[in-house]
């Protein structure tokens, strides 16, 4: 199994930036690929991005537009997703996920889940 933590989260200003952290545990030789994910209230939860844990290749969802950058430290086993110029509807609820298989990008193919960390975005 894997568990999974996140943090990072919290409130910042329109334009401003915030990095979330998701720190892995367990059977990390099984990770395939991590994922971010968030959910908005009253709304699906949605793909934002995912790193290959071999080759730390990234793929990103289009309404980033190059914002967000995952990123992963393989020595702590951390991914990191680094947000900037946050908008108001980038508010949301962010998880993060491991994917034992391969590339996703539904949350229903992912296998594991961090408790997820609240993103506000507002003046």
């Amino acid at each position: 199994q894997v568990q999974l933590v996140e943090s990072g989260g919290g409130l910042v200003q329109p334009g401003g930036s915030l990095r979330l952290s998701c720190a892995a545990s367990g059977s990390i030789f099984s990770i395939n690929g991590m994922g971010w994910f968030r959910q908005a209230p009253g709304k699906e939860r949605e793909f934002v991005g995912l790193i290959s844990w071999s080759d730390t290749r990234t793929y990103y969802a289009d309404f980033v537009k190059g914002r967000f950058t995952i990123s992963r430290d393989a020595a702590k086993n951390t991914v990191y997703l680094q947000m900037a110029n946050l908008q108001p509807e980038d508010t949301a609820d962010y998880y993060c996920a491991a994917n034992l298989v391969g590339p996703a990008w539904s949350p229903k193919k992912y296998n594991y889940w961090g408790q997820g960390t609240q993103v506000t975005v507002s003046s």
